[in-house]
């Protein structure tokens, strides 16, 4: 039965939220290591617990008391004491070994990203700047800045299949920079600059959020984040900067 579970688990395990146990589909190649992570920590707490309740239910059946019988009374023993010893040390060792090995490689950042965009957070919005993508003339690359009023959702496009580093910073107070479907969220700090990197393995619209209680309009932070092709995304580029070339300006 134990090894049923774990096939089901195993197999196909993105493909629903029973398989994913909870945690919604990724669209990153990070995500779906957190999603690994979460499965087989679930699949090491399911065969600890067996192991347990078997125990307990053994104990239950057939060392109960049996009439006025005194059982038989030991002082140690010696194997069954170092099992419960060492066997606990051996199962953090290995939990702390998968945990650190996936997040060794959420966190690793490349020295020549992709896709490079500064996040700015900022009561109440954000500004997303690609200082790779220079706009003629200008020092400055393409930024979109979004506005609380009248509500203009900033719009951040990444191409799929790319590695893009995310470079985090706050002007105010502490905020957190959050795409569910990533599968996990950075803080975004004043004075204290954040990166990640993720490699987008799906296309498609999402929200993103601000994650940390930041003030008064905390709930209306949001923004939109499109995974597109690489092909769609060069355009985009090239229309923004023909856009703020125009303008003279940041959009």
């Amino acid at each position: 039965m134990l090894a049923a579970v774990v096939l089901l688990v195993t197999t196909g395990c993105k493909s629903t939220t029973l398989t994913r146990l909870g945690l919604p589909p990724s669209v990153t190649k990070q995500g779906d290591v957190v999603i690994s992570l979460w499965q087989g920590s679930w699949i090491a707490a399911w065969i600890v617990g067996a192991v347990v309740w078997g125990l307990i239910l053994w104990a239950v059946l057939f060392h109960r008391k049996r009439g006025d019988r005194i059982p038989h009374q030991v002082r140690y023993n010696l194997p069954i004491e170092f099992l419960y010893t060492v066997v606990p040390f051996i199962m953090v060792g290995v939990l702390f070994y998968f945990t650190a090995r996936d997040e060794n490689f959420i966190n690793k950042v490349s020295a020549h990203p992709d896709v490079i965009v500064n996040v700015k957070g900022f009561q109440w919005s954000w500004e997303f700047d690609y200082p790779q993508y220079k706009v003629a003339g200008s020092q400055n690359g393409v930024t979109e800045l979004g506005q609380m009023w009248p509500g203009k959702l900033p719009l951040m496009e990444i191409p799929v299949g790319k590695t893009v580093q995310f470079n985090l910073s706050s002007v105010d107070v502490v905020h957190a920079f959050w795409v569910d479907a990533f599968e996990f969220k950075r803080d975004v700090l004043p004075d204290h600059p954040n990166t990640f990197e993720i490699t987008a393995t799906k296309t498609g619209t999402f929200t993103g959020r601000c994650s940390e209680l930041c003030g008064l309009y905390h709930s209306r932070m949001l923004f939109t984040l499109k995974i597109v092709t690489p092909e769609q995304f060069q355009q985009w580029i090239t229309e923004q900067q023909n856009q703020q070339l125009a303008s003279g300006g940041v959009q």
